[in-house]
């Protein structure tokens, strides 16, 4: 949560006293967990969707905690839309297609105010003397997705799919902050929502989360999603909920059924039901009766798009009233009542004065233009990306070129083409990529045959904060509390110069009492959370490094392989690719890591902090080469004890059959993988032939 009160919420003292004097009392305690319950939700709806916290962080925590504590002793008193069950199970096998109750039909598209005038025409005529009241709405840049909600509580989720049959994505759309697991009765009613209903709505990744993830997907080597509408859809679709809940998406509310209806009878109370029920309804929306105010509307909204935390692509204009969208009716594809205006991309054409290489926060180096300033869409541009050195050749640019760039979508103007002609002659000085790091004089990092080019120090000025974070995060080391606010205030402060200050913050209390939202139950958990990561074994220091292509699985064969972070450091190039899935482009990036002396010097100064040692293990050569997929419920073996047998034979586990897939294990109500074993000719074994296989 965001800064708030600093004392225990008075609330939570009297649950738990409570709770204390009544532990052999079922309804008693059930009564404890139900309020605790409303309270935490009443956080949660302040803080993902009002945007309004009350509480500080290590408060919230504490009341969840708390709320576990109580479940656990009282597993029987757990209930599905408890906030402590947005996350859990094992990851599924595939999706189940579900009909919709209603399609979901997508919109024609207006793309200048004549088309935009034309259509209000026909929508007039076919009114006839029915009253036209238009709601002008954000069009929203991510996938559309339909809520079930059963007695109030979430039953489904569903991707749009095909517009008739989507896919049930229920298990990740729970991790959703903003959607309610469970809706009170009393709210539902003042809100005039009847207990079973459906809301459609968009789901978005914000910008902020969007550049997160990229920055560490590419730190750990991965590829990165082009933008933000493309990362929320494939999110919502991975089948593993934890990595949903990890990329924060968000779902903003547009539409309300019941029994498979619009409901009410406007769809501006429509919005306005749906934000009473608790739901995050986009607040920029206007009513509109003449085509005039929706185009004054239009207009406003596009000089608003670059200031916004999210993407839009233009603005959707329904008809209100459900009676007159009745008479309207549906084209074959499309409502006749609803249009959606698409903003053109924006686009200038301008000289490229320079080209300089920008830094990023995981140590990417990304060349950006340095133009000659030129006004678009209300902007003046003088900087534009080029992406990597590919693109730069694809495109053919050089110093001195006039060049189009556009603004569409992207944070950053691109880019698009060399612009040639009588007016506009080219430049004759071509760019290439500096051996040494422009922000601390280190050396450059690329791998023939690869886009991308790397700062290999971590203690990089322009991505110390970048490797400060991740070196911190649950997956890594494990400091909670250590996010990009504190990161920064603390880097600001001048108390994180590099990645091993943070285990000298705990010498360091009354400065961190001195700086702002740090009350002292906040720095007491924050130095008990470094003090843990202390105890975290060799495998998570080696990935906390952030050495390019070391993900968490080679970190875990690193530290078995060698058995200390020393040893890793001297290995040669050679003796890393005899580890399993190390290959000649990671261990030259292994190599360049420690190869770097500011690295070194790193290391020399975490040494005392974190462990260096781990336990050297042998893996057997039985299933060497060979990859694996699981699938089903084994009969012996639970998933984790499988992918530990044959990873410990040396073969390796993978998500997904693919045609390089050597078997899948099938177990009892085995998934989609089976089938798509057999369609691609896989092996396909039980368990019995796995462990003969495993044993050689």
């Amino acid at each position: 949560m965001a800064p708030g009160t600093e004392e225990i919420i008075p609330q939570y003292n009297r649950y738990m006293a409570s709770a204390a004097k009544n532990k052999d009392k079922p309804q008693k305690i059930q009564h404890e967990i139900d309020a605790l319950r409303s309270e935490i939700r009443r956080h949660e709806h302040l803080y993902y969707v009002l945007d309004a916290p009350e509480v500080s962080d290590p408060d919230f925590d504490h009341l969840m905690n708390e709320l576990k504590k109580l479940e656990a002793a009282h597993p029987e008193l757990v209930t599905p839309d408890s906030p402590t069950q947005r996350v859990g199970g094992k990851p599924r096998e595939g999706f189940v297609k579900v009909e919709h109750s209603r399609p979901m039909l997508s919109l024609d598209n207006a793309y200048n105010e004549e088309e935009l005038r034309a259509w209000d025409t026909r929508v007039r005529e076919l009114a006839g003397n029915y009253k036209i009241e238009y709601v002008c709405e954000f069009k929203m840049d991510g996938m559309s997705l339909a809520l079930t909600y059963k007695g109030g509580k979430l039953a489904r989720g569903v991707t749009r799919g095909d517009g008739s049959i989507g896919e049930d994505v229920t298990t990740n759309v729970r991790t959703m902050r903003t959607v309610p697991l469970s809706i009170d009765a009393a709210v539902l009613k003042k809100a005039g929502i009847p207990p079973d209903f459906e809301v459609r709505g968009e789901v978005i990744m914000p910008l902020a989360a969007f550049k997160r993830m990229n920055d560490d997907r590419a730190a750990q080597g991965l590829a990165t999603f082009a933008n933000p509408r493309n990362a929320a859809a494939g999110t919502i679709r991975v089948l593993e909920p934890n990595i949903v809940a990890q990329r924060h998406l968000d779902l903003y509310a547009y539409f309300l059924l019941v029994d498979g209806k619009y409901f009410p009878d406007k769809h501006a109370d429509a919005l306005k039901a749906l934000h009473t029920a608790g739901f995050k309804v986009n607040s920029h929306n206007t009513v509109a009766t003449t085509i005039e105010q929706v185009w004054a509307f239009i207009n406003k909204a596009e000089q608003m798009r670059e200031k916004l935390p999210y993407e839009i692509d233009g603005i959707v204009i329904k008809v209100s009233s459900m009676r007159t969208q009745e008479r309207l009716g549906f084209t074959g594809k499309a409502p006749r009542w609803a249009i959606a205006y698409k903003y053109q991309a924006r686009s200038g054409i301008t000289k490229v004065e320079d080209i300089q290489v920008q830094v990023g926060r995981t140590g990417k180096l990304t060349p950006v233009a340095w133009l000659k300033p030129v006004f678009i869409g209300g902007t003046t541009v003088s900087r534009a990306t080029l992406h990597n050195m590919d693109e730069i050749g694809r495109l053919g640019v050089k110093i001195g070129d006039w060049v189009m760039v556009e603004r569409g979508g992207d944070v950053i103007p691109k880019v698009v083409k060399v612009v040639e002609d009588k007016e506009h002659p080219r430049g004759n000085k071509r760019f290439h990529m500096p051996e040494k790091c422009p922000e601390c004089n280190s050396r450059v990092h690329h791998t023939e045959g690869e886009v991308d080019y790397w700062c290999v120090n971590v203690n990089c000025p322009a991505r110390l904060q970048g490797s400060i974070l991740h070196f911190a995060s649950r997956s890594v080391m494990n400091i909670e509390g250590m996010g990009d606010a504190l990161v920064n205030q603390l880097h600001e402060a001048g108390l994180l110069k590099d990645i091993a200050d943070i285990y000298t913050l705990k010498d360091k209390r009354e400065k961190l009492l001195a700086l702002e939202r740090l009350g002292e139950k906040s720095v007491d958990n924050l130095l008990a959370e470094i003090e843990n990561s202390r105890k975290l074994p060799l495998e998570r220091v080696i990935l906390g490094l952030g050495i390019s292509q070391v993900g968490t699985r080679t970190a875990e064969l690193l530290a078995e392989h060698f058995g200390s972070l020393d040893d890793v450091m001297k290995a040669s190039a050679e003796e890393l690719q005899e580890v399993n899935d190390v290959g000649p482009s990671v261990s030259e990036s292994i190599r360049e890591f420690f190869d770097e002396p500011r690295n070194q010097q790193l290391i020399e100064r975490l040494r005392k902090y974190v462990t260096f040692k781990g336990v050297k293990k042998v893996r057997g050569t039985s299933l060497a080469g060979k990859t694996f997929v699981l699938t089903g419920t084994l009969a012996t073996y639970s998933r984790d004890a499988a992918k530990k047998m044959i990873e410990d034979a040396g073969g390796k586990v993978v998500g997904s059959v693919s045609k390089k897939t050597d078997y899948v294990v099938a177990g009892d109500d085995p998934g989609s993988k089976l089938d798509k074993a057999r369609e691609l000719g896989v092996k396909v074994i039980g368990e019995d032939e796995m462990v003969q296989l495993a044993q050689g």
